[in-house]
Order: C-alpha cells, then sequence, then structure tokens
C-alpha cells in the first residue's frame, strides 16, 4: 500500500478546521446590545441594574485596564428554532491563546441570579433544550476588561499592572452577542474528529493503530457533505464509531481526571478581581455539574471559598448543592495555596487549621489531602506539618519545571526532616490545566517514572486564572477517552479515590527524603523585599499578641481574649502567603495593597497587644519578652537610652539599671566588648572580627561585602536568577563616610554611608552592645536600581561541609559543594531567620530580621585553610511583571554571630525577630508556660480556637536530636493531652508533679491542650 499519511492528515485538518467546527452552529440572531461603564471599582448589581445604558453595536472597542463594563442583551428565540438547544454565544473580543488574564463576564437574570461565565473557551449559556419558539431572553452581563500582563511573551515592562499607571485606552473590540442554535450532531463530530486526529499524530509511523485511524478518517471524510454538514453528520460518526469503539490494551496506563480550575488568588490581577473570577468560574463549575452526572470538580482555598459565600452567595447555594451530590470535592486543606518555602512554621499550621475548618464546618467534610501543584518548592517539614493536620497524601507538580535534573518519581512516599513521611504524587501530564488532549495523554504515559512499579497518574482539568475551569468539551473528550485503544484510559474520579487506588497498588513506592527543591524561581526568595518583612513582622507579631494576650486571659479578671480579631488578622496574613504574593511576582497593584495591608495588620497588632499588657494593671516600667529563651541583652528605653535588660522566657522583668558583664570601648574603628572585636575598614567592611572567647580570627576576607551584580534571567524576572548573574558585578567599596556614632559603655556603633549606580544609598550602622557576641547591622537602602541585585558577603574562615538554614520548625542541611548536578542547582537557597556553618568545635551564624535568599560557597585558600561564604540577598530590581519592582526604601537588619552552636542560631534567630517590648505593668505574672530541656523550643501560646478556656502551646525540638524535658506552667494545671494541630485529642500527656514531661525525637512538633484547675 502506498504511503498517503501525509495528504490524510492534511486532509483531515482542513475539513476540521474550515468546515465542521464553522458548522456547529446551525443559526445565529444578534442580541440587541446596550452597554453602561461602570465608574472606578466594580459595582453590586442593583447599582448596575438601576444605572443608565447606552445602544452599543458590535466592532465598538470597550473595555479600559481594569474597567467594568455592564451589557444589557435582549433577544427573542425565532419561532423556527423551536425543539431545538439554543444557547447565548458571546464573544467579547477575545485575544491571544491563554484563556485567563484577559477579558472575562458573569451572566446574569434581570433579578441579579447569576447564570454562568463567558471566557474565551467558553462562550455560551444555555438558554433551553429544547427551546421554545418566541421566548424572551434578557440578561444583564457584568464585563471585566482585564489587561493581558503576558502579552509580547513578558518581553518588556507594561504600566497595565496597575490601574494607577494603566491609562483608559479601550483594551477589546466587542464582536458578537448572538442566540444561536446549537448542532448538537456536528458539536459530537468535531469532537469524534479531535480525539481521533490527536490521537493518531502521537502513535508511532510504525504502529498499525496509527493508520487504522487515518484511513477511518479518510473514509469518513468521503461521507462529509461539503454543502450540507449537518445533514451528513451523523452518516459521518456512525463510519467513525468502529475506531472509537475499540477497547484499549488491558496494560493501558490508567489516568484519573479530576476537574480543576487552578486560580491564583492574586498575580497579574489584583485580589478584588479574584474575588469575580472564582464566582465566574464556580457558576461555570456548577452548570457543568448539571450537565454532566459523572462530572467532579476538585477544589481548594477556604479564601476563594468564603469570599464567593460573602459576595455572590446564589453562586455558594449551587456550591453547597454540589458538594452534597458528591461532584464537588473541597481539597487541599489550606487557607489558600501558599508558598511553600517562606512562611514560617507556625503560619503553615495555621494554613491547615483554618483552611480544613473551613471546610468542616461549612460541608462536614474533613480534606484529606495537601493541594499545592503550583508552589516554587516545598520546604522538608510539610510531611509532619500535613499529617498533623490529620492529611493522607500530598500533590504537586510544579517540581517539573527544573531546569537541570528531572525529578526521579511521579509516585513515591515524601519523608521531612524528623522521619514524618506522607504519600506524593507529581501528575506525569506535567500541567494543572489539563484539556485531555492527545499530546497530553501521550506525554503523560511517557513521562511516567513508575512504570513497571505502578499504572496509574492523575490529571487536573479545566482552564484557570479565570478561564473558565472545565468546559464540557473536555468531558466529551474523557468519556471518549475512556477506554480507547491506544490511548491511557481515562476516568473522572476524586483523588482521595485516586490516592487510596495508588496507595495500594504501590505501597512499596521509592521515598524521597528532605525538602523538594524548584530549580527555577529562585529569585522569589528576595523580589519584592517589602512584602516579605511585611510578612516576616507579621508572623511575629501575631505571637506577641497571642502570648500576652493569653497572659492576660489568665491573670486579668475583665480581660476577654480577642478570638474574632487574631482570627481574622491570621486570616489576611495567610492570605498573602499565597505563592506569587509573598514570592514577590504579581503585579505593582498587588504588592502596593500588599504593604498597606502589613502596616494595618501591624496597627492592629501593637495596639492587641498593649491591650493586653495594659490589662496587666499599670505601676513600674517591666520589660516582655515574647522569645522561648531566656534574654540578657542592651535594650532602648521610651527616650533612646540604652539599658542592660534580663528577661526570662516568655516573661517580664522589671526595667532596672543591672550592669553588664563587660563595658563596650570604641577606639578609632574599632568596637571590643570583651567578647567580640571588630574592626572597621576605611571602605566600610568588617576588616576584622575577633572571637575572643575562643581567640581566633572569623573573617578569611572582608566581611560584609556589598556587591552589586547584574541581574537579568533568561525569561521570568521576578521569578528568576540565573546562574549567570555570578559573572559580573560591581564590589561597593566607596564609603563616603565612617563614622562613630555611638560610644556609650551598653552600645559601640559606626555609620557607613555609600552612594552608587543611579542614585542609590545605603546606610549600615554596625553596633555591638555589651554581654553580646552578636555585632548587627541596621541598613537603610534607598534603592534606585534596574535589573541588579544586592548581596552581602561574609566568607568566613571555617571548613563546613554543610551550611544549616533555618526552616519550619527546624533547619535543613545542603552541602557546599557542587559535587553533582542537583547540588550545583542549588545555587540559591531559602532560608528564614538563621544560616549556620560549623566545623568541630566552633561555628558562626548569620541572622536576620526579613531575609530569606542566600547562597553558600566555599574555596580552599594557598594557606590549605578553607573559605566558606555565606551572602545574603537583599534586595532586586526586575521589571516584569512590576516594572518599579522593590524601588525605594528598605529598612532591615542582619547580624553576625560568631562563637555559635545551632542553638544559639535558634535563640539569636528568635531574638532579632522578637525585640523586647518596654510598658507599664502593676504585676509580674509568672510566664504562662516555661519549658525545660535543651532543645525543646515553644513556637506558639494561645488559648484554644473552642474558647473553652484551655491553653494551647506548640514546642518543637530545634536541634535536630533528641530532648527530653518538662512544660512548667504558671498557672493550675488539670490536665494535659497532645492534640493535632487543629487541637483535637490523640492522647493524654503524662503529668508529674504539675509539669508535663516531655520527650521528643529530632525536629518532632507537639501540640499540647492544658486544662487549667
Amino acid at each position: 500500500m502506498h504511503d498517503e499519511s501525509r495528504r490524510i492528515e492534511e486532509r483531515v485538518q482542513r475539513l476540521h478546521d474550515q468546515r465542521i467546527k464553522t458548522a456547529i452552529y446551525a443559526a445565529t440572531v444578534p442580541f440587541e446590545v446596550e452597554a453602561w461603564q461602570a465608574p472606578g471599582e466594580p459595582v453590586p448589581f442593583e447599582e448596575a441594574a438601576a444605572a443608565s445604558y447606552e445602544p452599543f453595536v458590535m466592532g465598538t472597542p470597550w473595555g479600559p485596564p481594569w474597567g467594568t463594563t455592564w451589557f444589557r442583551m435582549r433577544g427573542q428565540v425565532p419561532e423556527e428554532w423551536a425543539g431545538r438547544r439554543v444557547e447565548a454565544v458571546i464573544d467579547l473580543g477575545f485575544t491571544g491563546d491563554w484563556p485567563g488574564n484577559q477579558a472575562e463576564a458573569l451572566v446574569h437574570l434581570t433579578d441579579g441570579t447569576p447564570l454562568k461565565a463567558v471566557n474565551p473557551l467558553n462562550q455560551y449559556v444555555a438558554i433551553a433544550n429544547p427551546a421554545q419558539g418566541g421566548e424572551r431572553v434578557d440578561y444583564l452581563v457584568e464585563a471585566a476588561s482585564n489587561p493581558d500582563i503576558l502579552a509580547n511573551d513578558f518581553s518588556r515592562p507594561t504600566p497595565l499592572g496597575d490601574k494607577l499607571t494603566a491609562g483608559d485606552k479601550p483594551l477589546y473590540t466587542f464582536r458578537a452577542a448572538d442566540l444561536a442554535v446549537l448542532d448538537e450532531e456536528v458539536w459530537h463530530l468535531d469532537l469524534d474528529v479531535q480525539v481521533l486526529r490527536e490521537l493518531m499524530l502521537e502513535l508511532g509511523a510504525h504502529d498499525p493503530r496509527r493508520h487504522e485511524i487515518a484511513h477511518a478518517l479518510d473514509r469518513a471524510m468521503d461521507l462529509l457533505d461539503l454543502d450540507d454538514v449537518s445533514g451528513s453528520a451523523t452518516a459521518v460518526r456512525a463510519a467513525l464509531k468502529p475506531v472509537l469503539s475499540k477497547p484499549a490494551h488491558a496494560s493501558a496506563h490508567m489516568i484519573s481526571g479530576v476537574g480543576h480550575a487552578h486560580i491564583d488568588s492574586a498575580w497579574l490581577w489584583p485580589i478584588r478581581e479574584t474575588k469575580r473570577k472564582t464566582s465566574r468560574t464556580f457558576s461555570n463549575v456548577t452548570s457543568l455539574a448539571d450537565e454532566y452526572d459523572d462530572f467532579i470538580f476538585a477544589c481548594s482555598q477556604a479564601q476563594q471559598y468564603e469570599w464567593v459565600r460573602d459576595h455572590y452567595p446564589k453562586v455558594w447555594a449551587r456550591i453547597q448543592e454540589s458538594v452534597k451530590n458528591g461532584q464537588w470535592a473541597p481539597v487541599g486543606g489550606m487557607w489558600v495555596e501558599s508558598d511553600g518555602n517562606l512562611p514560617g512554621g507556625e503560619a503553615v499550621a495555621r494554613q491547615f487549621v483554618h483552611g480544613k475548618r473551613f471546610f468542616m464546618d461549612h460541608f462536614g467534610i474533613e480534606t484529606k489531602g495537601v493541594w499545592l501543584p503550583d508552589s516554587f518548592g516545598y520546604n522538608a517539614a510539610y510531611p509532619q506539618i500535613a499529617k498533623l493536620a490529620g492529611n493522607e497524601w500530598f500533590l504537586t507538580q510544579k517540581i517539573s519545571w527544573n531546569q537541570t535534573n528531572k525529578f526521579p518519581h511521579h509516585t513515591f512516599w515524601w519523608e521531612g526532616i524528623d522521619g514524618t513521611r506522607i504519600f506524593t504524587h507529581f501528575p506525569p501530564v506535567d500541567t494543572y490545566n489539563a484539556r485531555f488532549s492527545g499530546e497530553e495523554m501521550s506525554r503523560a504515559v511517557r513521562n511516567y517514572s513508575e512504570k513497571g512499579g505502578a499504572s496509574r497518574s492523575l490529571a487536573p482539568f479545566g482552564w484557570g486564572d479565570g478561564g473558565g475551569g472545565p468546559t464540557r468539551e473536555i468531558m466529551e473528550r474523557a468519556r471518549r477517552l475512556a477506554d480507547l485503544e491506544g490511548s491511557p484510559k481515562v476516568v473522572v474520579e476524586h483523588p482521595d479515590d485516586f490516592f487510596a487506588k495508588a496507595r495500594e497498588e504501590y505501597p512499596d513506592a521509592p521515598v524521597w527524603v528532605g525538602e523538594l527543591y524548584l530549580e527555577l524561581h529562585r529569585a522569589t526568595y528576595t523580589s519584592q523585599a517589602r512584602t516579605k518583612q511585611g510578612n516576616r513582622r507579621s508572623e511575629h507579631l501575631l505571637r506577641e499578641a497571642e502570648l500576652w494576650a493569653t497572659t492576660a486571659a489568665l491573670h486579668a479578671q475583665d480581660y476577654a481574649y480577642p478570638y474574632e480579631k487574631l482570627d481574622r488578622l491570621w486570616k489576611t496574613v495567610l492570605l498573602h502567603q499565597f505563592h506569587d504574593i509573598l514570592p514577590g511576582s504579581s503585579i505593582a497593584w498587588v504588592h502596593r495593597e500588599a504593604e498597606a495591608e502589613y502596616a494595618r495588620v501591624a496597627r492592629e497588632l501593637h495596639a492587641l497587644t498593649a491591650e493586653a499588657v495594659a490589662a496587666l494593671g499599670t505601676g513600674r516600667t517591666r520589660v516582655f519578652n515574647t522569645s522561648p529563651y531566656d534574654r540578657a541583652e542592651v535594650i532602648r528605653t521610651a527616650d533612646g537610652a540604652p539599658v542592660y535588660a534580663q528577661v526570662p522566657a516568655s516573661g517580664s522583668a522589671p526595667l532596672t539599671d543591672t550592669a553588664p558583664p563587660q563595658p563596650v570601648t570604641v577606639t578609632g574603628r574599632v568596637l571590643d566588648n570583651g567578647l567580640v572585636r571588630v574592626e572597621v575598614a576605611e571602605d566600610g567592611t568588617l576588616s576584622s572580627v575577633r572571637d575572643l572567647r575562643a581567640g581566633r580570627e572569623l573573617l578569611a576576607e572582608p566581611g560584609n561585602l556589598l556587591r552589586l551584580h547584574t541581574d537579568l534571567p533568561n525569561y521570568w524576572d521576578a521569578w528568576d536568577i540565573d546562574k549567570h548573574y555570578k559573572n559580573r558585578y560591581t564590589d561597593l567599596l566607596d564609603a563616603s563616610s565612617v563614622t562613630v556614632v555611638e560610644q556609650d559603655p551598653l552600645i559601640g556603633a559606626i555609620r557607613v554611608e555609600r552612594s552608587f549606580g543611579k542614585g542609590s544609598t545605603i546606610t549600615q550602622t554596625i553596633s555591638v552592645r555589651a554581654g553580646s557576641p552578636r555585632i548587627d547591622i541596621e541598613t537603610d537602602i534607598d534603592w534606585h536600581e534596574t535589573e541588579k541585585i544586592l548581596k552581602a558577603a561574609f566568607p568566613v574562615d571555617i571548613r563546613a561541609p554543610h551550611s544549616s538554614a533555618e526552616i519550619q520548625f527546624g533547619h535543613i542541611q545542603r552541602p557546599t559543594h557542587t559535587n553533582t548536578s542537583w547540588e550545583a542547582a542549588r545555587f540559591e537557597v531559602s532560608g528564614h531567620r538563621w544560616v549556620h556553618l560549623g566545623e568541630p568545635g566552633y561555628g558562626v551564624a548569620v541572622i536576620n530580621d526579613s531575609t530569606y535568599g542566600h547562597d553558600v560557597s566555599r574555596t580552599v585558600r594557598e594557606d590549605g585553610g578553607t573559605t566558606t561564604t555565606v551572602r545574603l540577598s537583599l534586595v532586586r530590581a526586575p521589571r516584569i511583571p512590576d516594572p518599579e519592582a522593590d524601588q525605594g526604601r528598605h529598612r532591615f537588619t542582619y547580624a553576625l554571630l560568631p562563637g555559635a552552636t545551632i542553638e544559639d542560631a535558634v535563640a539569636e534567630g528568635y531574638a532579632l525577630n522578637l525585640p523586647l517590648r518596654v510598658a507599664d505593668a502593676a504585676g509580674a505574672p509568672a510566664p504562662v508556660v516555661s519549658a525545660e530541656g535543651e532543645g525543646i523550643t515553644v513556637e506558639a501560646v494561645k488559648l484554644a480556637d473552642d474558647a473553652s478556656g484551655d491553653v494551647v502551646v506548640r514546642l518543637y525540638e530545634s536541634r535536630g536530636g533528641r530532648a527530653t524535658g518538662t512544660l512548667r506552667t504558671g498557672f493550675a494545671l488539670a490536665g494535659a493531652q497532645i492534640t493535632d494541630l487543629l487541637e483535637r485529642p490523640l492522647e493524654d500527656a503524662e503529668v508529674t508533679d504539675g509539669a508535663v514531661t516531655l520527650t521528643l525525637r529530632p525536629f518532632q512538633i507537639l501540640t499540647l491542650r492544658l486544662r487549667r484547675g
């Protein structure tokens, strides 16, 4: 037989694209359309319904950036269409090939009932099936003219990312608004041909099945009447039925399809637009559930449910009904799909507490899995945190984006830093917006790493980010692929069912230990530094407010614990930990609002803490320590005077003029407190840091070296820092002044000022305090650079085989060498409050109050010694998607801690991030709890969420070793229980002599519920 593959393939493509697809709608009549442009921000339906509308003609430009245009559409179904399927078909002037981040609309009845959204790949609204001739149709359509920030493939900055700079030029041209007859037979033929053609093109050239399909399509096209596609569609479909009916091979891969609509809670649009995106998509989903009984939709992010509940109650009611019917599956159990690296440990715990509680309260469902498809790496504490929240499985797919190494597994056990394992799956289809195309199905099978051990994978399907979610076309594809030769089998099912089957099939799946590091998007540890600083400070202010509110509730008779306020503030902070807000990868509008929200949160939390402390009464001035460690350090009073204070962990002490162990001396540019001696060079770097206790010089080269690198990644500007950034840089060595600014027995400080680049300035105050080896570097930057990154380097004379960086509830070790491609790919990594380097007998820590990104490298000197360098990433200057990212003022502190153990790093990390608070208080209540035992660290103290009055304490082992000790209370203890993160009892805790006995494995998290006597 002659090879006619090319002729057949080209014939089928042309007939499908030009004849079959264009015949899906058999007849149309236009709507009569009027328009009203809403002024400013979106308005409620009632206001739009009462507005005055003007006639609107198709082909007219509409929609300024971020605007809302309401369209009134009126039409009548022709009498001759009676009994046929009639739909409204609306094309707002959709552009590009991405279904999100552009024009979208929600169609309402005139009484305000939302019907369905209109999106680029989902333009219809069903009228009736069958229709009644003469039926009147009257809609009000809320259309959002969101700009396409991704236009031009992210190739250049755009002012469209903020309504303040976007202008008012219309973005879209309305193409059509029609009543139309859907020819269902042609529509099904279109899908038959699509599925077969795509499958054919994925099969091998020597696969008989490919040629069978090709010739079947060729013969079927002979039956297509080009002058009457509708009339011949049934015959064409009948000709294709035999090849569509052949069952899949017995060993075919099984794909579990799960309806999905990944909606970023903010990204290339502001939060206010996400509220509308969710309502539009969720109205689509509930409509599709009415049409397809076998449809199941998985949806995470409790915050988005709450938005719909509060703003779109009719859509909320439909969601509740779909959940009852088993077609809507709440998943994930988190308040939002947060970033996987940057939120603190307690914040990750609260993501699950608030998320899971929402789903239990409103649907009676406890979610079983972590659904995080799109975060930029996942910390190694996740398995334990997830299991303690009652989760059984974990899902993501982002690691498939790795720049260097292909992750070796798709189904595996993920083991965290404490030894906890959770069953984990990466969908090999490598997308969370699948549509069951032939290419996707082939990729899933080809890509699947577990062949021979397992045979099933999961595929989330549906258009996200405002694309409208799953469509009827995707559901029809799934039905055709359920059992089709040459293709994997497809079944639509709940993700819990998939995970149960996958675990049963593959119980001895391989194990991956440690973090899931994404070899891409490494700059998200640094971009939008003020957003990150707002998160860090909010987390610590929440800890402070909860501790002192608990103290006041226990000791002040008239004080009421602020449950509702704390709940609201936590949810605000959790929302802004979303994986495109906290990482700094959103448009300017998002980060402008985030900074304002963090400022508001800080004001409220400072007020709550002040109220709690005031409730303890007024009298003498006291110092309050929120840290879980005893403190002895220099602080400043209200008038700025330094005072040496000694305060117990989680407690308070009178402000007294206690003498420090040894005063600070300042000689020239040398600071000395008897523990460390610091020399500042003429260029402002640290020329020497000598640990006087150990008798050794810490620095191998000048320290606190500020280096300005060119920083233009290959593609994702706000997301990425590519390895070539290291090759071009300028060291900032021209200090305009180096001045002693404080010379007190308690504090010695030297200020270094620099100017550089495009008018940027840096002022750093290097200070040493009495009684502490910590060297603080308070930094004030006025930043005006573009496409640059600023790093601060500390090259220390330590041969460290690995660095240790704090993560949630512990720390992780990373090799300092680059023996393998996996190690070399970690050229920029994340950490929380500290990074530690150590060799046997000696270590050093670099502490920070708001910095996450850093790198660690090592070289061997000519003298045989090893220089290990820690470099903090201080600030970046990407231009996409926010052209003004990080511009302006930044204030933060980082510190060098010579002679530090891991325990020292933990304690000083808390100290720098939890400044001692000075306030008037009458009494000296005992700390709510006091932990005794090395490595036992209290992370949170609060009252139980059920308002029972019980005290809840969360603690963990922080050194990475076993710990034993006790937890003593500052109140009469009637009993104690070990609970999960949601404060549900697991077992009784051992209580001896009024104290809780503690035995912890390395990095174990323990939540205790303490009943008051």
